[in-house]
């Protein structure tokens, strides 16, 4: 399965020395499984914004060594730029990508900061990660920038969270955080006019507009009982805008910060804008995404483009991609290239080996002098199959002239199918690296006697992942008997076979994992329960796939 994601994006007090630059991100790709993405250096800011993503604790390790190196290399009593700061590395949020919640990622960066305190840095928290709530906001942290840390950490409201409450001179501080993953977002528009471009910047973006009395535009500003003026909300929340003109394209943008795409994805910010500038007398172009994009915000603006069209979303992750990228313009401007925009397909972090061959390069593996991939990977391959037989099947009901109004129904059966044949091209992988395991295992010396327990208790461990990944393959196709049920039934009367060959495959899968199961619980010494399982799933699939069969051949025959 997909390991946790996180993303880290630490800002440093130095833009215009390649050297100091070089030495911090030396030791970021010193620490292994931390993948440094992109080095953004400002000579104006005298600031460099650098990106890195990896495991939870390769991006801790890369976070505490990027901290440790730039207080070394960096002397923030020489440091000067247009930029607020107050420390050699400023800010250091950490961004769950992945498989992990705010909750996990705010505790990793408490350990960051933790870190960063025993190695003599001064560390505050913010945002998620923050200790009391008027350290949240990032603003209020760095108030007084770099100038007035001697007098913050001199109140008794402002002592830091880990590390030294002594000014240092030359480190200064460090704000350690963990925020939403943000978007750097501009909607092209067919006007050069920064002003009109405003104004729907101002539309939608969340602090909005200063209210006015009569004409919005030249009208007497509004101000509450304390004399400050009043604003009115724009329609978005987590969204930060401004309209600007872009020279180099001879075009205004909406130029926008997307600060929590869980609160307002990019597909949505894009049609507020499409429907502002409609009512303004503009009309949207395009759009561009700068910077990187987690595959699941692309993936939410495909599926929400289908649903306008009454289209199934139980397609292909390229086909959701090619929607999102034609119906919001992304391609405007410049060439949207997945494998370069997206952060999970920068990393490589796409099918495994054995699930990106062709078919004829998988039948050929399996047939070389190797016991690897043999016949779980083959069973996992089967039962993807089934599984996307049925989605197939979704997929093409969904679109039949008459069925308009049962379009939904079938997408949420080809989502299903769609699921459950991902899961099992993971699980050919999985497969695989769990026999693997096993031969390593293996291998291990055994000259002594501790080695030699080492040795028998890492054997037991293989062992037993090497059990549980065939048996996840036959709960996984057991579960795709529920969509290929569904459409032996409901689907199209010319692919109620394909619906058929999808139960067959399926029960293959169940029954060729399941004598996978057997073969390894057989080493291990308390077998018996996968035995026991793997025994039920055999008789569910079997009457499953019987159920399925009798369907099939009653529509075909007429007599269903």
């Amino acid at each position: 399965m997909s390991q946790p994601l996180v993303e880290c994006v630490p800002n440093f007090s130095e833009g215009r020395d390649p050297a100091v630059i070089a030495a911090i991100t030396d030791a970021i790709e010193a620490v292994e499984g931390a993948v440094l993405l992109d080095v953004d250096p400002g000579a104006a800011t005298n600031r460099t914004v650098v990106t890195f993503v990896g495991p939870p604790d390769a991006v801790v390790e890369a976070a505490v060594a990027a901290g440790v190196t730039a207080a070394r290399v960096i002397d923030m009593r020489r440091h000067h730029g247009e930029h607020p700061r107050f420390g050699a590395m400023d800010v250091c949020p950490l961004v769950p990508v992945r498989d992990i919640t705010m909750e996990e990622t705010a505790a990793l960066a408490r350990e960051v900061g933790r870190r960063l305190g025993e190695a003599g840095i001064t560390v505050y928290l913010y945002e998620h990660a923050a200790s009391a709530d008027h350290r949240r906001n990032l603003a209020a942290v760095r108030a007084g920038e770099y100038e007035g840390l001697a007098d913050k950490l001199a109140d008794p409201e402002w002592q830091p969270d880990f590390g030294p409450a002594e000014f240092n001179a030359r480190a200064g501080a460090t704000a350690v955080g963990a925020r939403d993953f943000l978007v750097a977002y501009n909607v092209n528009l067919n006007t050069t006019s920064t002003r009109r471009a405003n104004a729907i910047a101002f539309d939608v973006r969340e602090k909005g507009r200063i209210k006015r009395e009569g004409d919005s535009l030249t009208g007497s500003i509004v101000r509450d009982a304390a004399g400050e003026p009043v604003w009115e909300p724009g329609m978005l929340k987590a969204v930060k805008a401004i309209g600007w003109f872009i020279e180099e394209y001879g075009i205004a943008q909406i130029s926008m910060n997307l600060t929590n795409i869980s609160v307002t994805p990019i597909h949505v910010a894009f049609d507020a804008a499409v429907d502002r500038a409609a009512a303004r007398g503009m009309r949207v172009t395009g759009s561009e995404i700068v910077g990187l994009v987690p595959l699941r915000a692309m993936l939410d603006a495909g599926r929400h483009y289908l649903r306008k069209q009454q289209r199934s979303t139980g397609v292909a992750d390229s086909e959701l991609l090619k929607i999102a990228v034609r119906s919001m313009g992304l391609d405007d401007l410049a060439p949207f290239d997945p494998a370069e925009k997206i952060i999970e397909y920068r990393l490589g972090d796409g099918e495994g080996r054995l699930a990106a061959l062709t078919v004829r390069e998988f039948v050929e593996a399996t047939a070389a002098e190797s016991p690897a991939p043999g016949g779980g990977s083959a069973a996992a391959l089967a039962g993807a199959l089934g599984a996307a037989l049925g989605a197939m099947v979704a997929n093409l009901s969904s679109h039949k002239r008459g069925w308009d109004d049962r379009w939904e129904e079938f997408s949420d059966w080809a989502e299903q199918g769609k699921g459950l044949s991902a899961r099992l091209l993971a699980l050919i992988d999985e497969d695989t690296a769990a026999f693997d395991a096993v031969l390593a295992a293996h291998r291990i010396p055994a000259a002594g006697e501790d080695e030699a327990a080492a040795r028998h208790e890492a054997i037991e461990a293989a062992t037993r992942h090497a059990t549980e990944v065939p048996l996840q393959v036959m709960e996984t196709a057991l579960a795709s008997f529920e969509v290929l049920a569904a459409m032996a039934e409901q689907g199209l009367d010319s692919s109620v076979s394909d619906a058929g060959v999808g139960a067959l495959l399926a029960a293959a899968a169940v029954r060729g994992a399941g004598l996978n199961v057997r073969i390894n619980a057989a080493g291990l010494a308390d077998g018996t329960p996968f035995l026991v399982r793997a025994d039920g799933l055999e008789v569910e699939a079997a009457e499953a796939q019987a159920g399925v069969l009798r369907t099939v051949r009653g529509r075909i025959d007429g007599t269903g």
